[in-house]
């Protein structure tokens, strides 16, 4: 059995983190996205595997290479135009050469068991999708069953209507069958090829299309900032300490802490684990680094600094005296001494963010700052909850931000 990624899009909710990366290269617990799966398929006993590409691919390609360091056979092909997933699939058809193949999303984050366990589940000759439970079905593709079996797949029900409150997993086995109906799918509402369109056609023809559950746990969907979060808790949850790195007397260790080869934790630094620190990081002295926080290779966090629940890419610098909670910085940022990345509202409602083109309720409670690369923040610099930073923007001394900041811009004072 082969495998297809599908790992062509942008990941335009996740902006400014994706500026100047894909999604599926996004940090999750000390690898990229996307590795999380690639090791699940190796694991699975699959060698061969084709990702489908299209923004920002000589990364993807720069990232993986051969694949030869995960055990895997990787080739690449280039999605020309995003018109949907069925057409990602439709391209991928002379490299299965007729055979069963694992096909699923890329910017997925899954329980690496899931991919051998679908496999086990698979009866030949039909097709499998992995089905989860979802809390807002309205959301996403829903799934009707009739016992194991698909007899309907509805994308994005209205409310009170949902025909149950399974949703589409985006990992299929699918044999070869699938390219006729493909083939065949038109342009459905969004002026995409849909996947979930072709195997509606396929069910009505009678093809046998079977569902495995999965736990809600075991699969998450990282379209939106919030979610790579939650990613990276999961993905830090599963590691053991290990500690490569230089540790100074005094410092306070608990729970399962990773601290690479060539980072340094000064004294008085407490860290309270799941903490992942890259190579090269510089820690404290007197710092407070608080349960699912990730911090990139050869990030500096000064003395008396508090990080909890953050991911903090390669090369970013946060001065003394400053606060980062659950938030995303990006790569090469330079934060001013005091800076504070408040996280929760006055009112202690949930935090809305602008996503695209409109203002989202996030359904956190807890949500800091989501922050491009190459930023800059003079000193005592505050960003209120859920604001957006865009990568290469400088913001001036003493300023209380309250609105999202465009890329590449120079804020001088809260009126601009």
């Amino acid at each position: 059995m082969k495998a297809v990624v599908l790992a062509a899009g942008k990941g335009e909710r996740l902006s400014p983190l994706t500026e100047n990366r894909p999604k599926h290269l996004l940090p999750v617990g000390g690898r990229p996205l996307l590795e999380w799966s690639l090791r699940g398929i190796a694991d699975a006993g699959i060698t061969d595997v084709l990702i489908v590409t299209h923004y920002m691919e000589e990364k993807i390609k720069g990232q993986f290479g051969d694949g030869r360091g995960l055990g895997l056979n990787l080739n690449y092909i280039k999605q020309e135009k995003m018109i949907g997933t069925a057409d990602a699939f439709q391209i991928a058809e002379e490299f299965v050469n007729g055979e069963e193949f694992i096909g699923f999303y890329g910017d997925l984050h899954v329980n690496p068991e899931i991919f051998k366990y679908l496999i086990d589940s698979h009866s030949e000759s039909e097709t499998t999708l992995c089905v989860v439970p979802v809390e807002n079905p309205s959301q996403t593709g829903v799934v009707e069953l009739d016992g194991d079996r698909v007899v309907n797949i509805v994308e994005k029900p209205r409310q009170g209507e949902e025909p149950s409150k399974l949703g589409n997993a985006g990992i299929y086995v699918f044999n070869s069958e699938i390219f006729k109906f493909i083939a065949e799918t038109g342009l459905s509402q969004r002026n995409e090829y849909e996947i979930t369109d072709s195997l509606k056609a396929l069910i009505e023809s009678g093809s046998a299309v079977n569902a495995v559950p999965i736990f809600e746990e075991d699969w998450l969907d990282v379209g939106l900032p919030w979610n790579l979060l939650e990613a990276n808790k999961r993905a830090l949850g599963q590691q053991e300490t290990e500690v490569e790195g230089e540790i100074e007397d005094g410092v306070y260790i608990h729970g399962s802490v990773r601290i690479a080869k060539g980072a340094r934790v000064r004294s008085g630094a407490y860290i309270e684990g799941p903490v992942y620190i890259g190579p090269g990081s510089d820690i404290g002295p007197n710092c407070y680094l608080r349960p699912s926080t990730y911090l990139g290779a050869n990030v500096r966090i000064g003395n008396a600094c508090e990080v909890k629940n953050s991911v903090i890419m390669n090369g970013t610098h946060v001065a003394h005296l400053s606060y980062v909670g659950d938030s995303i910085i990006g790569e090469n940022c330079n934060f001013g001494a005091g800076t504070m990345t408040a996280n929760i509202r006055f009112d202690k409602k949930n935090i809305n963010v602008n996503i695209k083109d409109g203002r989202i309720d996030s359904g956190q409670r807890k949500l800091g700052s989501i922050i491009g690369d190459d930023v800059q923040t003079g000193i005592n610099v505050n960003l209120m909850p859920g604001i957006k930073v865009g990568s290469g923007a400088w913001i001036a001394p003493g300023l209380t931000i309250y609105r999202d900041v465009p890329s590449s811009a120079f804020i001088r004072s809260t009126d601009t």
